[in-house]
């Protein structure tokens, strides 16, 4: 194959395509139009008027669905509004502003505030450490979750390192799934920092694409279990469960962190969204309801998982690496001098996220990981841009011999 002349005719279909963020496509979200009708009443299971202020924990009935899955007591789920990222970055205000639980003092007055950045992986995590100055180190991942020995050496040698960001589950972009002895050693592990926090995004915790799905230890129990209940922030969403833009978001942890993390909520809130708290009670219903309409979701993703294992199979064997995800929403493909390669697609007209972006301040020393989110083009759009990406990959290694 001329990589050259492909590229030439890729460059002249003019294509206009677009695999930069994890979005659910049109049809996954007309899976969730009868929220639209939602709810029927605004009473709430215990009669409170939903309409008016308060309840600044949630509702006690939501909190009863989601609490098993995302593996929290209900009595220590917080349901905020849309975004679990929202959550996630106002932790991170509340700790720098409010001494943690454990901790002496608040980490603005620290020298220095760090973070361990398991990678590939997800931007918008590194962007909120980048906005408050927390300095990042990058800490490689395996198939079973992050080196271990990297982490465990890390936290116990260094009182600045406050925190480490994990998606567990199907994680962004890899896809890969901590395995049980992970996260018990992220539970147990010694910390030289008192304050020191496990931020589990679990943001896919319910987003099987097969009939398989993973298992993931509890991390909150274990680590309670050996000693530091107050290690973990749970953070959830049903961004991509329901309507991206209307849904849900959960944090989740000890009971005196989720009292310290209501004390400083409550100075910015007088109580979330409640209506929209209900109509998710009446639309989901219970855990069996969450599991059905995630496999309506699967049966519109998984065949694009597919298609883009098999395009990258037939185009690039030998030339390139990638994962083949069960669940989650992105694919990490892995190939020499990945910015060329973007760059390439950029001028076809095929929008990736920037190469780098899977890494901290946007610098993959290696190069490689390009991340490829398949979830909202359709099918014929998808095969196009996969084909197409391809085509650069080729190009790329060609010019470079």
């Amino acid at each position: 194959m001329n990589a050259q002349r492909d590229y030439a005719d890729l460059v002249q279909r003019g294509l206009t395509l677009d695999l930069t963020r994890g979005k659910p496509s049109p049809r996954q979200l007309d899976l969730s139009d009868d929220l639209l009708k939602l709810p029927t009443s605004y009473r709430t299971a215990d009669g409170t008027d939903g309409r008016n202020y308060g309840g600044l924990q949630g509702l006690p009935e939501l909190r009863e669905l989601f609490g098993p899955l995302l593996q929290v007591p209900a009595a220590q789920l917080v349901v905020g509004g849309n975004s679990s990222l929202t959550m996630m970055h106002d932790t991170i205000v509340h700790a720098l502003l409010s001494p943690l639980p454990g901790g002496a003092r608040r980490w603005v007055e620290e020298p220095e505030v760090t973070f361990l950045c398991p990678v590939p992986g997800y931007d918008r995590h590194f962007t909120i450490c980048e906005r408050f100055g927390i300095k990042m180190v990058a800490v490689p991942m395996g198939a079973d979750g992050p080196d271990m020995d990297v982490v465990e050496r890390l936290v116990a040698a260094d009182p600045t390192v406050k925190g480490i960001w994990c998606v567990p589950k199907y994680s962004n972009p890899s896809g890969i799934v901590y395995s049980d002895e992970t996260v018990r050693r992220l539970a147990a592990m010694p910390t030289a920092a008192p304050d020191f926090r496990i931020f589990w995004d679990n943001a896919y915790a319910v987003h099987h694409l097969t009939g398989d799905p993973a298992e993931l230890a509890d991390v909150l129990a274990l680590a309670a279990e050996h000693g530091n209940p107050d290690r973990v922030f749970v953070y959830g969403s049903t961004s991509k469960v329901t309507l991206a833009g209307s849904g849900v978001a959960f944090f989740g942890s000890s009971p005196a962190n989720v009292e310290w993390f209501l004390a400083n909520t409550a100075k910015q809130s007088i109580g979330p969204d409640k209506i929209n708290q209900l109509r998710h009670v009446e639309f989901l219903r219970d855990a069996d309801g969450v599991a059905a309409h995630m496999r309506r979701h699967a049966e519109l993703i998984w065949p694009k998982f597919e298609l883009v294992d098999r395009v990258l199979a037939k185009e690039l064997g030998g030339l390139a690496t990638w994962t083949s995800p069960k669940g989650g929403y992105f694919i990490s493909l892995e190939v020499p001098h990945a910015a060329e390669v973007v760059a390439k697609a950029k001028a076809a007209g095929i929008a990736l996220t920037p190469a780098g972006a899977t890494h901290p301040y946007g610098q993959d020393p290696d190069d490689r990981v390009i991340r490829i989110a398949p979830t909202f083009p359709d099918l014929e759009e998808l095969e196009q841009a996969i084909a197409g990406l391809a085509v650069c990959v080729r190009l790329v290694a060609e010019e470079r011999g």
